[in-house]
């Protein structure tokens, strides 16, 4: 049986919140947001996934706001981004394209520890709180992804989690873990961290090789036709007109929405005949 919980649970906690807040203060400053933006990021990404687990679970108020460990957790990390801030900055105006690679990489592989510690983290915390298997799963994943997808909303990107990248399925695995052992009677501290282990080296290894999830078959559209409209080219009406006194029967060749005239002379919508030339 698991042993300590409380400990373990503090101990990911800290690390989640640790690495989560510190890719989002590199987030805000890959955005160029000055140093409150660059704060507000780091502890909106730091600690929203821990507060949106805790709503959930119905636990208030949310440790996050309530605990101060993991307030100074993210102010440490707050720190150390601001420590590095002029740095960056200085290596973005010497070489941009080497700044925005480098945060891009660093931002990714924090990413990774905070899924990894969060989503055992969620999953286990929603255990001990007597939540069903299913809504087990469900919490770990939501605590890893949280943080993060409310990072990119404020800054304006697209979600990771809504990406093509292989992101939330190895929160799903870690979390399913933790729970498919509860269920079991073998959860221990070495299969908590053999879950986190799983995520980490499989979201790693999607980084690296640049994994993608499948997505559906391209296939061919066909052009839409809007409502009264006709793409089939327009035929030209042929009138025939009877000899008359105005000489023989003549063939007249207008568009569908012109009508012909009556009096045996041409259209006013069509351009006038050839003159003939004298001969």
């Amino acid at each position: 049986m698991l042993t300590a919980p409380a400990d373990l649970r503090l101990a990911l906690d800290l690390v989640g919140i640790f690495a989560f807040a510190i890719s989002g203060g590199l987030v805000g400053v890959r955005a160029r947001l000055d140093l409150f933006g660059v704060a507000v990021l780091a502890w909106a990404t730091g600690l929203g996934g821990g507060i949106l687990r805790d709503l959930l679970l119905g636990d208030v108020p949310p440790v996050g706001i309530s605990e101060p460990r993991y307030i100074i957790t993210v102010l440490l990390a707050g720190l150390a981004v601001v420590a590095v801030y002029p740095v960056v900055v200085d290596l973005g105006r010497r070489r941009p394209r080497l700044r925005l690679g480098v945060i891009g990489q660093a931002v990714k592989y924090l990413d990774a520890v905070g899924l990894a510690v969060f989503s055992v983290a969620g999953a286990l915390k929603a255990l001990i709180l007597g939540a069903p298997p299913l809504a087990c799963i469900v919490v770990g994943v939501l605590t890893a992804v949280g943080g993060g997808a409310i990072r990119d909303v404020l800054v304006g990107q697209v979600p990771e989690v809504l990406r093509r990248e292989v992101y939330a399925v190895p929160a799903l695995l870690g979390a399913s873990t933790v729970v498919v052992a509860s269920r079991l009677e073998v959860l221990s501290v070495a299969v908590v961290w053999g879950a986190v282990a799983l995520v980490l080296g499989l979201r790693i290894t999607a980084i690296v090789l640049d994994l993608q999830v499948p997505t559906r078959l391209h296939l061919p559209t066909l052009p839409t036709v809007r409502r009264g409209q006709d793409h089939r080219p327009a035929r030209p009406h042929t009138v025939r007109r009877r000899e008359g006194p105005a000489g023989p029967a003549t063939t007249d060749h207008r568009p569908p929405d012109l009508p012909a005239r009556t009096d045996g002379r041409p259209s006013d919508h069509l351009p006038p005949p050839p003159e003939e030339s004298s001969r």
